[in-house]
């Protein structure tokens, strides 16, 4: 469901790397240079950078405000990106987190729009959503064309006409909804971690050291007098870029801008902030204990800003040091002396400062000593000598793949819109993406080697958080740090302010119809040994994504073998009878291609997404990976611990400890669903061997099961040949195909409440629901998934609307029915404020015993699950991973692969009767399964109030 962001990843194009477990396989290090040596790396990366060419023109108003429109008439759609030059970098002592706070209050209406998301969802638009980092705020919508209008109405309202309907009660409800975002990202494993970077690289007042979230005791300052005095001074249009990318030109938009926007005043201009990067004076070091499932250790160093000359080979360098497949961390510290279970390197860039780190998360058994001299010494051998000409390709190829990928959308996080505005806002220069592409095709071993010298040769800050009781209290940091000795006095946060309108009343403008939805054209074919082939041919950008389906998954593991499919999927890509794990990851590499294969509870999916130059060859590879695993004692090995480890991250966080608990009470411990909410059973990974993943394999594994859907760049008559060369000698053998036995039906359902104890959460993890006698795909089912979404499938649902946004209990609720082929469920899931734990409780059967019998399904609600539904269709298949996610759902589940475009008349003839009739059959709040994961010193006294029987269950029993 759509919610506001507090600090999302910076998303520039190439992308900043996050913390990711890299793949892991198993050669030693010594062998990189070799074994990179012997393929030439993939070329045309300068015709790739230009196949990334975003044009757009640009006009600036009167009044200052930035805009740029980019034309893309691939669908009925535009992008709209709004970007203010503010963030928390500009925030003062005492009030850390407001910027994020404000962002929150501008979706909750101006002065002539009552609910910002209500008519941009009845249009059809993708949920609206904002964000906010260091630098900037943003919101985000992408609308049919027939409502761009609309959106810039919207905007425009929100821009210059805000303060009026903004009040009181509506500043401590979203105040809530903040404090319960940070609790939920504090009560993740390792969450203090994005506190303790920040405060351990730079100095107290530092505009980067407090986070964007901010502390409890700033958040709960903040006065309605500082909302005014923040959007009085930031707020203006001179502050502002607006990016309009899609099916759109600027010969129409500029009209449309001028409309809306021109006559808000410019305002103050945003104030510069001092701000760069800090270099310790010497190595500093802290350890912390915290409720994690193993030991991590993290390095962490102050780097320049984005428009620096050393970003671009720093992000490339930390890319090779642990953030490529075939990174040298993972092929020391995971591959080669099996220290960790996963590593990873990144640099982050932000306008003025970055961030550099390093991670390994340690196997079980590893000495910190060991882990750590590993650490350094690979990472000094990098700054020393410097990446090999063959890593530096692959890491190019890699990005300038990425860049690629990410045109294919218009708007959102990430998509052209985004990339746009980000050059504009903080480099003058909406191209700058490419100026960065160029400068990253153009790099040499040198460029990287001296950039790396001159900041990871600097002091680290190095972070131990190892399990043990958590000592950090998350409510306290994320501050500005000093607040114990010389934070000044705060005023009344809820002395009154005068609320008066801004201007006169206007006129929201109407939606235009987009058309009929158009889906595109699927073709068929049949290799030579019965496999099943669909293509969508869509020639939008360079691309391929396609997926080679199993009819197995998670379902087929018998009793007391839970995760050995999933073992034996994971292990596809780790080694095959002519190539190591290393050598898989770095063909990919060069190819520009990723490589990934997935166990779900009804199916293996194999997926490829490749350059469509290199489609012959990354087809070869897949068939190789699919065909001819290895399942070799030190990989099986090496993927047991990894499987191990996820396991103990799934106990050691409370969204896995309620799923792990939740899907065996739901479908009975000996359903093959029972074990889909978890990584598996520890005893029986542990006990897992290559045989047991070989046969597995063998009698899975087979022509007869498997389906290609692909989506992209290519035409049938391209696609079958290089499918036959890969795939058509896959004989299938004389046996009979296996089965599983989803059809199951599950136990009768029972009212239950189940407690597991997770002391010091700050909030709690509900998971609720029941089995529906619903299996797989069900004609004349989309009333009781419309009725499910009236519920808690978006923003607007009514449990969303009442525990987030009038109590302000949770970030977020929601409820679905999730696919399967299989008996299905209902689910409702949330993460609540630990006091308010059976209120909540109380709150979620309310809404769903109200509906339909004191509550039907109001015109409002109607007209989003039926009309807005329609009209956002176009939004759903923008992308081709959404077209192939469409297509591997339809066959999934056995209905017409045009599905989508038989929607509109599905929606179209559905009433609110049968919306009712639906809800008032499944949605009911009786029989239902209760799963709490809390702290029981503070929620056992609250639970006893709810007068249900209670069962406990000790996490390590999962």
């Amino acid at each position: 469901m759509p919610m506001k962001l507090a600090h999302p990843f910076r998303l520039a194009l190439p992308a900043a790397l996050s913390l990711l477990f890299a793949a892991c396989a198993s050669t030693s290090s010594a062998q990189i240079t070799a074994t990179t040596q012997s393929q030439p790396p993939a070329g045309g990366l300068a015709e790739l950078v230009d196949a990334a060419e975003i044009p757009f023109e640009r006009f600036t108003l009167e009044n200052g405000l930035t805009t740029i429109i980019h034309t893309d008439r691939k669908a009925p759609i535009v992008g709209v990106t709004v970007y203010y030059r503010v963030g928390s970098k500009h925030e003062p002592r005492g009030r850390t987190g407001f910027a994020h706070l404000f962002e929150h209050l501008m979706f909750v209406g101006s002065e002539n729009v009552e609910n910002y998301d209500a008519p941009l969802l009845a249009a059809g638009s993708t949920g609206p959503n904002g964000s906010t980092y260091y630098d900037r705020t943003n919101y985000v919508e992408t609308v049919p064309t027939g409502a761009l209008d609309l959106a810039l109405f919207m905007e425009s309202d929100r821009m210059g006409y805000l303060l009026g309907a903004v009040t009181q009660e509506k500043l401590d409800n979203q105040r809530a909804v903040v404090q319960n975002e940070k609790r939920q990202g504090d009560n993740q494993p390792y969450g203090l971690v994005r506190y303790l970077q920040a405060e351990g690289l730079l100095p107290v007042g530092h505009p980067y050291r407090h986070s964007t979230i901010g502390s409890m005791a700033d958040l709960e300052a903040a006065t309605l007098q500082d909302v005014r005095d923040w959007f009085r001074n930031n707020y203006a249009p001179n502050n502002v870029v607006l990016v309009l990318a899609g099916d759109i030109d600027a010969e129409t938009a500029r009209p449309m801008v001028e409309r809306w926007f021109g006559a808000i005043p410019r305002g103050p201009e945003v104030e510069p902030v001092q701000a760069g990067p800090e270099t310790l004076r010497e190595a500093k070091e802290l350890t912390v204990t915290d409720q994690v499932p193993f030991p991590a250790l993290f390095q962490f160093w102050t780097s320049p800003g984005l428009n620096h000359p050393d970003a671009v080979p720093l992000r490339v360098g930390m890319d090779i040091l642990g953030g490529l497949q075939s990174s040298r961390l993972d092929n020391a510290l995971v591959r080669g002396a099996e220290l960790a279970v996963g590593v990873s390197a990144s640099a982050s860039a932000f306008e003025q400062l970055g961030f550099l780190e390093t991670r390994v998360n340690l196997k079980d058994g590893t000495s910190p000593e060991d882990a750590r001299a590993a650490l350094e010494r690979e990472t000094a051998r990098l700054v020393a000598e410097g990446p090999t000409l063959a890593e530096l390709e692959r890491a190019k190829t890699q990005l300038v793949a990425d860049a690629i990928a990410r045109l294919e959308q218009v708007g959102g996080f990430g998509g052209k819109g985004f990339i746009l505005a980000e050059g504009e806002l903080y480099s003058d220069d909406p191209a700058f993406y490419r100026r960065e592409l160029e400068q990253i095709v153009g790099l040499t071993p040198a460029d990287v080697q001296q950039a790396m010298q001159r900041w990871l040769s600097r002091p680290a800050y190095t972070l131990w958080v190892v399990p043990g009781e958590r000592t950090l209290d998350g409510a306290t940091l994320g501050g500005w740090g000093d607040e114990d000795t010389t934070a000044p006095p705060l005023p009344d946060a809820r002395a009154p302010v005068d609320v008066t309108r801004t201007g006169a009343p206007r006129s929201q403008p109407p939606v235009i119809s987009a058309g009929d939805l158009t889906f595109p054209q699927v073709q068929r074919a049949t290799l030579s040994n019965g496999i099943e082939v669909l293509i969508a041919q869509r020639p939008s950008v360079p691309k391929v994504s396609l997926a080679l389906t199993i009819n197995a998954g998670t379902a087929a593991d018998a009793p007391g073998r839970i995760g050995l499919h999933e073992t034996m999927v994971d292990l596809l890509t780790e080694g095959t009878a002519t190539k190591s794990a290393l050598d898989i990851a770095i063909l990919q590499e060069q190819l520009g291609s990723t490589l990934r294969a997935r166990a779900g509870i009804d199916s293996d999916t194999i997926t490829l997404e490749t350059l469509t130059t290199n489609l012959a060859p990354s087809l070869a590879l897949m068939a190789d990976v699919v065909r001819n695993p290895a399942f070799r004692d030190d990989d099986v090995a090496r993927v047991r611990e990894q499987r191990l480890a996820a396991v103990a991250q799934e106990l050691a966080s409370p969204a896995g400890l309620a799923s792990r608990a939740y899907m065996p009470l739901i479908y009975g411990a000996d359903h093959p669903y029972a074990n889909s909410g978890s990584s598996g059973d520890t005893q029986a990974i542990a006990g897992l061997v290559p045989a047991d993943l070989a046969t597995a394999h063998r009698v899975w594994f087979r022509p007869d099961l498997a389906t290609i859907i692909a989506v992209g760049d290519v035409s049938l008559a391209e696609l079958v040949p290089a499918l036959e060369s890969a795939f058509g000698d896959w004989a299938a053998p004389e046996t009979p195909a296996p089965t599983t036995t989803t059809d199951r039906p599950a136990p009768e359902p029972q009212p239950r409440l189940v407690v597991i104890d997770r002391p010091n959460s700050p909030s709690s993890f509900l998971l609720m629901g029941r089995a529906t006698p619903l299996f797989g795909h069900v004609e004349g089912s989309e009333p009781i998934l419309l009725a499910t979404e009236v519920l808690g499938g978006g923003f607007l649902s009514r449990l969303n609307q009442d525990l987030r946004e009038t109590k302000g209990w949770t970030y977020g609720i929601g409820s679905s029915i999730p696919v399967a082929k299989g008996q299905r469920m209902l689910q409702i899931g949330t993460q609540v404020q630990a006091d308010r734990t059976a209120d909540s409780i109380r709150a979620i059967l309310a809404q769903v015993a109200a509906f339909p019998q004191e509550r039907p399904v109001d015109p409002a609600e109607y007209q989003r699950a039926t009309e807005g539904n329609i009209l956002g269709l176009p939004n759903e298949l923008e992308t081709n991973g959404q077209v192939l996610g469409a297509l591997l759902t339809s066959r999934r589940l056995g209905r017409n692969l045009d599905y989508q475009a038989q929607l509109p008349a599905i929606y179209g003839a559905i009433d609110p009767a049968m919306i009712n009739d639906a809800a008032r059959e499944y949605l009911g709040p009786h029989n239902m399964t209760i799963v709490v994961v809390g702290d029981r010193a503070v929620i056992d006294a609250q639970l006893e109030t709810l007068a249900m029987p209670i069962t406990y269950l000790e996490a390590e029993d999962l």
